[in-house]
């Protein structure tokens, strides 16, 4: 094992490369690869994917367990191009919704040319990272621990988290362990490198300029539950899922300069009729928050007008109910 800095990354494989040549579209030496972000909730997965992509294609927030799907972030360079994987948390399911959410992301760990193993460095290493360590062990995937919110520690509880994280039982063969600060971008490009030195040589995967393969749908239902998570108690974020029913252009005259306008509509589900009264709030003042923040995000996303129409339903217990559960998309 070996810090970034100490000594240079392995040279590529020549003997893998050879015979490329620049007709075949990809430069010589290229790599190109997938890598899974793992942690226990909250952190710093996503904030972490969205700082190597360089634009937000992850939600958010301080709240545990914010991601519910595997999110691909693309990162493109001249000498690479990498794929991130976002996975849930890894933690100890207490529902169905819990126990599908953990097989997500280790389906996710044979799948990948490389682990990104986030411990942050604001918290003490603790059970939940040793219960993924575990998991980890298991695999013969790379993994390379990164300290995340490495700029919310003074240099020396940060060098006392690294030596921790080293020193971590069950002890894993760590690649690399690389300090980050997802928010000020210190060591972000350090990390990428490290990351592009364990892919295997071969040609970009996605087009150039191509930042995420998540539907439409499925971002637009991420932006709305973002900001409803913003500020609400802590029982909620669990229960709360978003589901996009519809998305219709609204019919405009010919000679209107406008961009178009697409009616978007959405239910937002909660658990029972108290959280429900939550996401409303007094009046329905919180709800229109929500829709006014969403929509401007979901605008950004699009390109063009859109008229958000949130309605939100009770659907008792739905983390626990299979069917519920599918219709939601887990």
């Amino acid at each position: 094992m070996k810090f970034p800095g100490e000594d240079e990354l392995p040279p590529d494989d020549a003997s893998a490369v050879t015979g490329l040549v620049p007709a075949s579209g990809w430069p010589e030496g290229f790599r190109s690869g997938f890598a899974s972000v793992v942690g226990r909730p909250n952190a710093g997965k996503s904030t972490l994917t969205n700082a190597l992509v360089g634009q937000k294609v992850a939600i958010t927030s301080g709240r545990p367990q914010t991601t519910r799907h595997v999110v691909r972030g693309i990162v493109h360079r001249d000498d690479g191009q990498l794929i991130l994987v976002d996975t849930p948390g890894l933690h100890r399911p207490r529902t169905l919704l819990g126990q599908r959410l953990n097989d997500l992301v280790k389906e996710t760990l044979s799948e990948v040319d490389v682990v990104v193993f986030c411990l942050p460095a604001d918290q003490k290493v603790g059970p939940g990272d040793r219960h993924i360590a575990r998991e980890l062990a298991q695999q013969r995937t790379p993994v390379v621990a990164v300290a995340t919110k490495a700029d919310t520690v003074s240099r020396e509880r940060l060098a006392q988290h690294l030596l921790a994280v080293d020193q971590m039982e069950p002890k894993l063969d760590l690649a690399d362990i690389v300090p980050v600060s997802a928010v000020t971008g210190e060591q972000v490009d350090v990390l990428t490198d490290v990351l592009l030195g364990h892919l295997p040589p071969g040609p970009p995967l996605y087009p150039d300029g191509e930042l995420t393969d998540e539907p439409e749908q499925v971002m637009i239902a991420e932006l709305i539950r973002e900001a409803a998570l913003e500020g609400v108690r802590e029982e909620l974020p669990h229960s709360l899922a978003v589901l996009v029913e519809e998305i219709v252009e609204r019919p405009r005259e010919p000679d209107d300069p406008r961009p178009p306008m697409l009616d978007v509509h959405v239910n937002v589900y909660v658990e029972r009729p108290s959280q429900k009264a939550i996401v409303i709030g007094k009046g329905g003042q919180r709800l229109r928050d929500v829709g006014t923040r969403s929509r401007k995000a979901i605008e950004a996303l699009l390109g063009t007008r859109v008229y958000l129409d949130l309605h939100v339903r009770v659907a008792k217990d739905w983390q626990r109910d299979p069917k519920l559960l599918g219709r939601l998309g887990f």
